[in-house]
């Protein structure tokens, strides 16, 4: 039970702390695929600290689930980590927790499947605007350009994304403008951002009152604008990448006194044009592997007792 208790306490403390760590760290800005990453291993580890510590707690209170998990452990690992004496608390801790997993399943299930109903409807409405043309099967073209008087241009995600733009982005973008716009939206489906998306939102949306979760949800909104304007920078150059997004959106009041919803824009367009030098190759390199040994922390303290027993 004392291996449940640290595992749940180290959740606890990642998940309140590993916000505020990681927004006080100055390269998020310079590097946004470094900084997914490093999201990724955070909430990664927290998950893995309540789930091992789900195991334990199961493991502690019935008999048949300790048999199940010391099954294949040489003879003396499970008397090391004393099981069996805790009373009802580590019923209780783990049903809480498999109640919580059960929660987040729920929520990821549910939205997904809210995604693919927006996905279908959105595909509906493409079709109605965008017909289908004798011979063309739905979602076989990966670019499909609509008549509209609004310069916009967005990815549909799914089995085959779709990139869509407005016959008015096509008038007022002109040669690597437009190239680095529709790069932007590839960046987008070749790095999957939508799974990421749905991911953040559901543990965010379960679990309104954990900081962690709904910090991972905000940056990664964020972070992949920035990695996917560092994806058509890296091919057409930060100038022309930040006039596209001036000209696709200067409409629509982002950079005015009373900015919309799309109010991060201007700073993005900032940080093209300040051309910020990314950090070295051998800096990203740690960085990456420092993220990548955080969830392997709550595995080595699950370890510690039968790595004691053994040697």
């Amino acid at each position: 039970m004392l291996v449940s208790l640290v595992l749940l306490s180290l959740g606890a403390l990642a998940a309140v702390l590993a916000p505020r760590l990681v927004a006080r760290a100055n390269w998020r800005e310079r590097e946004p695929i470094v900084a997914l990453w490093v999201w990724q291993c955070v909430v990664a580890a927290v998950l893995l600290c309540f789930a091992l510590s789900m195991v334990f707690s199961a493991a502690a209170a019935w008999q048949f689930v300790r048999g199940q998990v010391f099954a294949p452990a040489p003879h003396g690992v499970m008397e090391a980590y004393a099981l069996g004496t805790e009373g009802p608390w580590a019923a209780l801790l783990a049903a809480v927790l498999a109640c919580g997993g059960l929660w987040t399943a729920a929520m990821l299930t549910r939205e997904i499947r809210d995604a693919r109903a927006r996905r279908r409807r959105h595909r509906a409405e493409l079709l109605v605007r965008a017909p289908l043309l004798p011979g063309e099967t739905p979602g076989s073209e990966p670019l499909v350009v609509l008549e509209g008087e609004r310069p916009d241009a967005w990815w549909l995600p799914g089995g085959t994304p779709q990139l869509v733009i407005t016959t008015a982005a096509l008038r007022r973008l002109k040669g690597r403008q437009l190239d680095a716009v529709l790069a932007h939206e590839q960046g987008h489906a070749r790095a999957r951002h939508d799974w990421l998306l749905h991911c953040s939102s559901a543990l965010a949306s379960g679990f309104p009152q954990i900081p962690v979760f709904a910090a991972f949800r905000d940056e990664m909104h964020r972070l992949v604008e920035l990695a996917a304007d560092d994806s058509a920078s890296k091919r057409f150059g930060r100038l022309t990448t930040a006039l596209a997004l001036v000209e696709l959106n200067e409409d629509r009041g982002v950079f005015g006194p009373c900015p919309t919803h799309r109010g991060q824009l201007p700073q993005r367009v900032d940080r093209l044009l300040s051309a910020t030098p990314r950090l070295t190759p051998g800096h990203r390199l740690r960085l990456t592997a420092a993220a990548a040994l955080v969830p392997v922390v709550p595995v080595l303290v699950a370890f510690v007792p039968a790595l004691r027993a053994l040697t």
